[in-house]
């Protein structure tokens, strides 16, 4: 997991790297570009690059538009990563008209730290980072008599799963579908060990998602 995002963009018009102008100027703004599609294009150049596609969105600021791109991988994405997305992502974006011939911006960045998290993936790239997360009702009911709603502690284990909390000197883990969004806790001067978890079973962590 990242202290903070990375972040790069260019305005194009009709298509660019983050950012890029355009074709021909139209009397009126066409209907916003729709995410799913924009996904299921851009996903697989994402994923060739070794990265994960955790975000798109696209807004409009008068008659340009932002197309905002969040990439992620293990280990974190560098200025480098960020650089070569944007022009692969270019490239792609210019070859279709899922963008239409409007001016608009292509922003790729990675998650920041406030990025919650709700895929097994998010987990693991969260490994020794402590979390808080709420739980289900379920899970609250047959777990702890106290009443507490939430899930809180350490991230020292995960798997395709669950993860293992860590919490004043107590280990306890959870299954993925008992715990409801998580988010990383802001800490100062603690270093995040990101091979924790690393002897997590191997067949599990196959079946990630």
């Amino acid at each position: 997991m990242h202290g903070g995002s990375r972040r790069g963009s260019h305005p194009r018009a009709k298509g660019k790297v983050s950012g890029r102008e355009a074709g021909p100027r139209t009397a009126q703004p066409s209907p916003l570009p729709d995410s799913d599609r924009l996904a299921r294009l851009l996903e697989p150049v994402v994923h060739a690059m070794n990265m994960d596609l955790e975000g798109i969105r696209v807004t409009s600021a008068g008659r340009r538009r932002l197309l905002r791109v969040i990439v992620d991988a293990d280990g974190g994405v560098s200025l480098d990563d960020i650089a070569l997305a944007s022009r692969e992502l270019s490239v792609k974006l210019d070859s279709s008209a899922e963008m239409g011939d409007q001016p608009y911006t292509l922003e790729v960045s990675s998650p920041g730290v406030d990025r919650p998290l709700t895929e097994p993936r998010h987990w693991r790239r969260a490994a020794g980072r402590l979390v808080v997360a709420p739980l289900t009702a379920d899970a609250v009911s047959h777990r702890d008599g106290n009443g507490a709603a939430t899930a809180e502690g350490r991230i020292t284990g995960w798997s395709g799963h669950g993860v293992i909390l860590e919490r004043d000197g107590v280990t306890r883990e959870y299954q993925y579908a008992e715990l409801g969004p998580g988010r990383v806790q802001v800490e100062f001067g603690h270093f995040a060990d990101p091979a924790a978890g690393a002897d997590a079973d191997d067949e599990d962590l196959g079946e990630e998602d």
